[in-house]
């Protein structure tokens, strides 16, 4: 295809090159810590008969100075107390109910019926179609990207597809090859499912998102990656290239930067949908452990770091848990990511209110 360029298209580029010289310029003389902070949330777990009633939680998270919020589904009593609080939320679609979602009047229904009965429209930020479902739910993949075209064109009607934005948590193994970052890849049988959810992303403007555990990369590959790698303080940096990484979350994130490009779809952002450690249960699983990874996640949300690959554009995180989910299966530890126990007291000290330039910044 033969693109024509407009007749003042040299005139036009004079100008476009100065302004980019300028904003170089600019660029090297703000400091590091000029970087913008990026949100940060956390998730509202609720598999547990011991957790107090949403509005207790809701409480808990206006204490904090927490103001984003991850729901795993649509239940209206959680919602109706999330509402008019001023706490931003994404809310979950169960996999089980993606069949449901795949034509324009259902998924219009649902939006009415489940999210916007019970919670303000402008407190939705995301809404996560399914979970993990590519490589944990594989029966309900055909009906992913059908309920994410339905939602959205009900979104259109209601003129809030701009505001709302769609997506599907996936987990970091839909990668088949991780390591080094700048070798990443998708795993090739899952590319097919996975260009057509990259295609509504890029033409959307919506974020990639993946639930991404340094911890369980950790117990995984034990003769490769150290504890010390996984927890931000490994004194032996790894060299990718001209980059530098000095830890696994850093690692991990570029290598989904990475494999977007390579499928050509650099300008997706990615977003940590999920991320964490837990207090007991496993190797390495303490509370010391849980407040080192989780309060360097903040800060460098909270700072804008970023990643080697992209320096001072921070990542959109989520941490796992609000609280210990005792009804939860697999391995014991993963009944312990909570971040505060049933009574509202932090089960470590982490904090929610960062210094950044002049001010404090919440979640």
């Amino acid at each position: 295809m033969q693109i024509k360029m407009p007749k003042n298209f040299d005139h036009y580029y004079d100008h476009l090159l100065i302004l980019s010289q300028f904003s170089l310029c600019l660029l090297n003389l703000l400091s590091p810590s000029s970087a913008a902070p990026r949100p940060i949330g956390i998730c509202y777990g609720r598999v547990a008969n011991n957790l107090p009633p949403p509005t207790v939680a809701v409480d808990i998270l206006k204490a904090n100075n927490i103001k984003n919020v991850r729901l795993f589904n649509a239940d209206p009593a959680t919602l109706s107390s999330f509402s008019n609080t001023g706490i931003s939320v994404m809310i979950g679609v169960p996999n089980e109910i993606l069949p449901t979602l795949t034509t324009a009047s259902t998924a219009a229904e649902w939006l009415q019926s489940d999210i916007f009965a019970s919670i303000p429209a402008n407190q939705v930020r995301y809404i996560a179609v399914g979970n993990e479902v590519f490589l944990k739910d594989p029966f309900y993949t055909p009906h992913v990207v059908p309920a994410i075209l339905s939602l959205h064109q009900a979104l259109q009607t209601l003129n809030l597809s701009h505001s709302i934005k769609l997506s599907s948590p996936q987990a970091a193994s839909v990668l088949s090859i991780s390591y080094p970052p700048s070798s990443a890849s998708f795993a090739p049988d899952l590319k097919p499912v996975l260009f057509l959810l990259l295609q509504f992303l890029r033409d959307t403007a919506s974020p990639f998102m993946v639930n991404l555990y340094p911890y369980f990369s950790y117990l995984n590959n034990r003769p490769y990656v150290s504890v010390d790698y996984a927890l931000f303080r490994d004194p032996n940096p790894v060299q990718d290239g001209a980059l530098v990484y000095d830890n696994l979350f850093d690692a991990s994130v570029d290598a989904f930067v990475n494999a977007l490009e390579r499928e050509g779809f650099g300008g997706v952002e990615v977003v940590v949908s999920e991320t964490g450690w837990p207090t007991s249960g496993g190797e390495a699983a303490s509370v010391e452990n849980a407040l080192a990874y989780n309060r360097e996640v903040v800060r460098r949300a909270a700072e804008g770091v970023g990643t080697p690959k992209k320096a001072g554009a921070g990542v959109e995180v989520y941490l796992f848990d609000l609280f210990d989910e005792n009804e939860k299966g697999g391995e014991e530890y993963e009944r312990h990511f909570g971040i505060f126990g049933p009574d509202g007291l932090k089960a470590y000290d982490l904090s929610f209110k960062l210094r950044y330039r002049e001010g404090n910044v919440g979640l």
